[in-house]
């Protein structure tokens, strides 16, 4: 659906979203979120360089987010990093549709705008505010709880 660069960079931005405009390290956040080290240096430097984040550099630096989650939508961060594909050829080699896409071609041009409105119209904020526990097995960045393990039936003490 989208790539893994565009999955760090949502990982990272929600974990900065999470942490109240407190600087984080490279470091930290590729522990908190799980993501190498160095692949996450990339992915930062990325969004920094379309200022969704801001880096600040020496002692008590790190990045933050340069927007309130609220006003960032997760297109915005995909975008930045690596944009959703569109087929300019079509997937089945018809040479030309002309204005009539092949019913393939149709499909998948239907479902990556259904994506990309989607991520337009969800905010970072919007990930953060929705209630309840996490996902079984998705722990969310910043909380200390591990992930949920699927509950087994015990076999009872002989």
């Amino acid at each position: 659906m989208i790539s893994q660069t565009a999955e760090y960079a949502l990982r990272a931005i929600v974990f900065l979203a999470d942490q109240r405009a407190q600087p984080r390290t490279t470091a930290q956040i590729a522990e908190a979120t799980q993501i190498p080290a160095g692949y996450l240096a990339k992915v930062m430097q990325s969004l920094s360089r379309v200022r969704l984040v801001h880096s600040q550099r020496g002692l008590n630096g790190g990045f933050t987010l340069t927007r309130d989650p609220f006003e960032l939508s997760m297109l915005e961060i995909v975008k930045a990093v690596d944009p959703i594909r569109r087929f300019h050829e079509c997937p089945l080699g018809v040479p030309t549709h002309g204005h009539d896409l092949c019913t393939l071609h149709q499909r998948l041009e239907d479902v990556a705008q259904m994506l990309e409105d989607r991520f337009n119209s969800t905010s970072i904020g919007d990930l953060l505010a929705v209630p309840g526990p996490n996902k079984p097995l998705c722990r969310f960045p910043g909380t200390s709880e591990a992930p949920v393990e699927p509950e087994t039936q015990q076999q009872p003490a002989e």
